[in-house]
């Protein structure tokens, strides 16, 4: 059996593949060694995804994580999964290499991932060979939901928008100004509460200024990040729920900067189910590992 796992900062998806060619999908809360400790993520293992799966035994865990891109990271989740379950092989690793064989398989390209956070990478068909450090909510992940949803907030308690849309906000999520000041500064994970807040951008999107304000915040995700690599010979494949729920923005900003999208996925999972099918069948078949 093989567990495959796709982490953000959000949530983590996981597919349990058994050897009849059956797939059992789960969800948890994410997991981020950058934010969580060791135990933390142990306890996570046990009280979220033990109970859903009820299976300890495992040939082999793909891990890609939010977080995942040192070593010492790496080890943090690595310990924790040897705490919880007996397998035979484990890889953890980035959510961008991840994203990079969802959306390349062995082909080289440029990933992009737009989601909670935001990161990028020059993949060569087997490793990533460049990045821009995303560098997180605080002064990165442009583009992110974190960053539309700090902009929003920030315009809206400065009063950079309209009357009208300032009280469609605050009566949309039923908080106060010192409610919100108190979930990003106080609160533990201040970049989800961020992201959470820019659901309002994409419901009410019609607003010229709010439409203004997602493709600024995309342009500047392009222009700080993916003009750094060789743009004009690669395609730009981009995975993650703020891409895919607002590519026809992204694709708006792409044209105009003279970029060429590629795919758009939604999340991961579906394709590096199937790439990591056609390894192990090529690993039964020719006894190479991979």
């Amino acid at each position: 059996m093989i567990l495959i796992a796709d982490s953000g900062s959000t949530k983590t998806y996981w597919s349990l593949l058994k050897e009849t060619s059956e797939s059992f999908h789960y969800k948890t809360s994410g997991i981020n060694p950058f934010f969580q400790t060791e135990l933390q993520i142990e306890t996570q293992l046990r009280k979220q995804l033990l109970l859903q799966m009820q299976v300890e035994e495992l040939d082999a865990i793909y891990f890609f994580g939010a977080g995942c891109a040192t070593e010492k990271q790496k080890q943090v989740v690595t310990n924790a999964f040897e705490k919880v379950f007996r397998f035979q092989k484990i890889i953890v690793e980035s959510d961008l290499l991840g994203a990079a064989k969802a959306l390349c398989g062995d082909q080289p390209g440029i990933v992009c991932i737009l989601g909670t956070g935001s990161n990028s990478g020059l993949y060569d068909g087997a490793a990533i060979v460049k990045q821009v450090a995303p560098l997180g909510y605080i002064i990165g992940d442009e583009g992110s939901g974190a960053a539309l949803g700090k902009k929003l907030v920030a315009d809206c308690l400065k009063n950079q928008l309209s009357p009208a849309i300032q009280e469609r906000f605050f009566n949309r999520f039923g908080l106060t100004q010192a409610e919100i000041v108190e979930n990003i500064y106080t609160k533990a994970f201040p970049s989800r509460f961020l992201a959470s807040m820019s659901i309002f951008l994409h419901e009410n999107l019609v607003e010229p200024e709010l439409y203004q304000l997602v493709y600024d915040s995309f342009a500047e995700f392009f222009k700080r990040n993916v003009f750094q690599y060789d743009y004009q010979d690669y395609k730009v494949q981009v995975v993650g729920s703020i891409g895919y729920h607002y590519q026809h923005v992204l694709r708006h900003v792409a044209n105009d900067l003279s970029i060429e999208l590629g795919s758009i996925l939604q999340a991961p999972m579906e394709n590096l189910i199937g790439y990591y099918k056609r390894k192990h069948q090529l690993l039964e078949t020719t006894g190479h590992d991979f």
